[in-house]
């Protein structure tokens, strides 16, 4: 059960048109979502902050990203729902969500390798190395790195709300694979 209580319907008009923005058509809005929404600063500050819109990287640089950063942060909320809104579209194998969670090999190429392991630089002390930064830089504009370390950032920031409120899990999104 959730530390604080989630919003419940019917919504403001603007909360219920922040809903209406970032939901699929006849999905109700994440508890995330309606939980921020109890106090309307942080849910719009938190929405503006948002980096799912087309940016300089591909779906799939951006929910590998997501992904790693998630799991990394022991987010199952936020990595379910993303695994099942995007994974499909984004073209990862169940092997690759998996390492997404393990941190297995799961054939990635060398530019995807990269993305993983700015996640992790990133989780485990809040830097980059060289070697790593000169690896980015092979692969990735300055516009994409800094977008790449924007989204570590802001989904770090999504596990310490889910997991800090114990948001349930949603009902129809993805678990973590059961480890072996």
């Amino acid at each position: 059960m959730s530390r604080i209580p989630p919003a419940q319907a019917p919504y403001a008009p603007a909360v219920q048109a922040a809903f209406d923005s970032i939901m699929p058509a006849g999905v109700a809005p994440l508890a995330l979502f309606r939980t921020l929404a109890v106090a309307p600063r942080v849910f719009e500050r938190f929405r503006a902050g948002a980096l799912l819109d087309r940016g300089p990287l591909s779906l799939r640089q951006r929910e590998i990203a997501i992904a790693r950063t998630c799991a990394l942060n022991g987010c199952e909320y936020e990595w379910g729902v993303h695994v099942t809104f995007f994974a499909e579209k984004a073209r990862l194998s169940p092997e690759q969500l998996r390492a997404t969670v393990d941190g297995s090999p799961a054939g990635w190429s060398h530019e995807e390798q990269a993305i993983l392991a700015l996640c992790e630089e990133l989780h485990r002390g809040t830097q980059l190395s060289d070697d790593l930064w000169a690896t980015l830089q092979q692969h990735f504009s300055t516009e994409q790195i800094l977008e790449l370390m924007a989204l570590a950032g802001f989904y770090r920031t999504v596990a310490l709300f889910a997991n800090g409120l114990r948001l349930p899990l949603e009902p129809y999104a993805a678990r973590f694979p059961a480890t072996a």
